[in-house]
């Protein structure tokens, strides 16, 4: 493991100037600012991720580089948009390719601490994602972190920038913390099993 706690970022869409993906990136700049590496794949990389096939072994370099960046991860902060009160296509195809971690040491997203984020145009679509997206992260064995963000902008203005930009710092502070404390009981753990 690198002295550098490494947090890998998956989410966005297709398009230009995406508001999930700025979310993102403004996550994974609050965990660069509490110390960790980070990773994007961002909208423009997962939209170039074939249909994930669990019968189908065969990867795309893509494919075998968004589970290598996962597998070596201490820590995943995932954003989606809201649509249709669910998570979108592309995020979900995403997570899907996890499957390949099923055999590792630490299968799926075990140990990992995850930041979850769920952007829309109101809060329904925004707190039905983000209820989604935390049942993926347990159902892959990962730990939610206690706050998930909720960026909702609506015509008239929505939340305030400012409950944002709270919300967003949080989320990459708490992967940071949790992926910290993860990382140093696995040390711990193998230590004493050598």
């Amino acid at each position: 493991m690198g002295d550098r706690l490494f947090v890998v970022g998956i989410g966005g869409t297709v398009r230009a100037d995406s508001a999930t993906e700025e979310a993102l990136q403004a996550a994974l700049a609050s965990a660069e600012r509490a110390g960790a590496e980070t990773a994007l794949h961002d909208g423009q990389f997962l939209a170039g991720l074939p249909h994930f096939s669990p019968s189908d072994p065969t990867r795309t370099a893509e494919a075998r580089a968004l589970v290598e960046a996962v597998r070596r991860a201490d820590g995943l902060i995932v954003a989606s948009p809201g649509y249709h009160a669910g998570i979108s296509g592309m995020v979900k195809n995403a997570l899907d390719y996890l499957e390949d971690l099923r055999e590792d040491e630490r299968p799926y997203l075990s140990g990992r601490a995850v930041g979850c984020i769920a952007t829309g145009s109101g809060w329904q679509a925004t707190v039905a994602t983000l209820a989604s997206l935390r049942g993926i992260v347990h159902a892959l064995r990962g730990w939610p972190t206690p706050l998930g963000a909720t960026v909702t902008k609506t015509p008239d203005g929505g939340q305030s920038e400012e409950k944002n930009s709270f919300q967003l710092e949080t989320v990459g502070r708490e992967v940071v913390h949790f992926g910290t404390l993860s990382r140093g009981a696995l040390e711990s753990s193998l230590a004493g099993k050598r």
